[in-house]
């Protein structure tokens, strides 16, 4: 009983670190710069590499597809918003499931697409995971170690990159993340 209590406080602690983290990331947002040249195929490959032994222990295979595209930014941001869009795929989803990121040029529209092979959501549920604190199933949330902050950080990261977010979503087959931005030199500072 003592061991289990401590595993639960032990718990309970490391989730509560990280809200905390989480939460002053938050904070940080408004204050980074946002004026990095980031060539994306490059920082999609370091994520993949650094989520690929996450993705091995839940047999979950990543796939990438990235043309050589740039957008201005803050490639902290860009690094993170992608991270945890890959990282919730490999999170919420099915045991010898997948992962894809394609990143394209679209005109003068930088497009990437994050899609997995998960449990989907419920559309009900479309209009609020953005939200923070809100989570689509609060027990699987919990096994993962989620707080309901991750898509509402994301969500905020593409807004201060003057992106734009959106999801589709099939219940029982998958999601697909849907982040798009203006190409390096159409950005919103007259560039």
């Amino acid at each position: 009983e003592i061991t289990d209590l401590l595993r639960f406080q032990t718990d309970q602690v490391s989730r509560l670190a990280s809200l905390v983290r989480t939460l002053l990331e938050m904070s940080d947002l408004q204050s980074i710069p946002r004026e990095d040249h980031i060539e994306l195929a490059p920082l999609a490959d370091e994520i993949v590499a650094d989520l690929t032994p996450l993705a091995q222990r839940r047999s979950i295979t990543l796939f990438q597809e990235c043309e050589d595209v740039s957008i201005k930014g803050s490639d902290t941001l860009i690094y993170r918003l992608l991270f945890n869009l890959v990282e919730n795929g490999i999170k919420y989803n099915r045991e010898n499931g997948s992962v894809h990121v394609r990143v394209r040029q679209e005109d003068d529209t930088v497009v990437i697409d994050v899609e997995d092979t998960g449990s989907g959501i419920p559309e009900n549920a479309l209009d609020s995971i953005f939200n923070r604190f809100y989570r689509v199933d609060k027990a699987r949330s919990r096994q993962a170690g989620g707080a309901g902050l991750g898509l509402s950080i994301v969500h905020e990261m593409v807004g201060r990159n003057f992106g734009t977010i959106t999801v589709r979503s099939t219940v029982g087959e998958g999601s697909c993340f849907t982040v798009t931005f203006p190409s390096f030199g159409s950005g919103e500072e007259g560039d």
